[in-house]
């Protein structure tokens, strides 16, 4: 996540999932994995949504709300951490690696997750909004990694006893990519017991949202996906297929 993004398409879309899991009763931490904004591309200018009736109809409060953030110009994380939008943990101290090298990265990032991780310690359901979604060989170790989560990160959260949901960038590949990846994840044996359920979100530049889900969490959030997907929300959210 970057300050820029703050109330496009994106935020829409999660934000909207989220606030459906939040009424099973739930709780829910967000880490942003916010870095910091970048200037070589439009990102952050999907925000055309908030003309449209179509999305209005999936949540009017949610739409309003990113609304008026855009319009103020506070284009910033922090101003999407309210109650209103979303009741909810947040971790928000940006992951940066300007001016270190790979051992000082390393050294950052392992104080940067364990903060975050003694931040959300209580959450039944942590999110977590890398700007690319899972590493990839290429970046290991990078000063771009800080644009990725990685699996021990993940399965950290879900020792705690959280479920954990990460967001996937979609890239040029197919759907069945992805599910490969997030089986692998699973097929690793770091997160026993768990269930998975995966979302596709199909505007502007698509995006997914992987669920791994503890036992105890499986049935309420699998119910509340299937209940999301039968409101206007289906015109924009798909269950993935295996």
């Amino acid at each position: 996540m970057q300050n820029r993004y703050t109330g496009d398409i994106g935020d829409f879309g999660k934000l909207g999932l989220l606030r459906q899991l939040r009424r099973t009763g739930l709780s829910i931490g967000v880490n942003w994995y916010l870095t910091p904004d970048e200037t070589h591309n439009g990102d952050g200018r999907h925000i055309s949504y908030l003309k449209n009736g179509v999305f209005r109809a999936c949540d009017e409060q949610l739409w309003s709300a990113l609304g008026e953030i855009v319009d103020s110009g506070n284009r910033e994380v922090s101003a999407l951490e309210r109650p209103d939008i979303l009741q909810a943990a947040f971790y928000s101290k940006p992951l940066d690696f300007a001016d270190a090298d790979r051992s000082e990265r390393q050294t950052l990032r392992w104080e940067w997750h364990s903060r975050a991780l003694q931040q959300l310690r209580n959450c039944d359901i942590v999110f977590v909004d890398p700007d690319n979604g899972l590493i990839v060989p290429s970046a290991d170790g990078t000063s771009k990694s800080n644009k990725f989560v990685l699996p021990f990160e993940l399965a950290e959260y879900y020792r705690t006893g959280a479920s954990v949901i990460y967001y996937q960038h979609k890239a040029r590949r197919p759907d069945e990519f992805y599910i490969a990846q997030n089986k692998q994840l699973i097929a690793s044996g770091a997160f026993p017991n768990a269930e998975t359920l995966g979302l596709k979100f199909k505007k502007t530049s698509q995006r997914y949202y992987f669920c791994l889900m503890q036992p105890q969490h499986a049935v309420v959030m699998t119910h509340c996906v299937e209940r999301m997907l039968k409101t206007p929300w289906k015109n924009h959210f798909v269950l993935l297929e295996g």
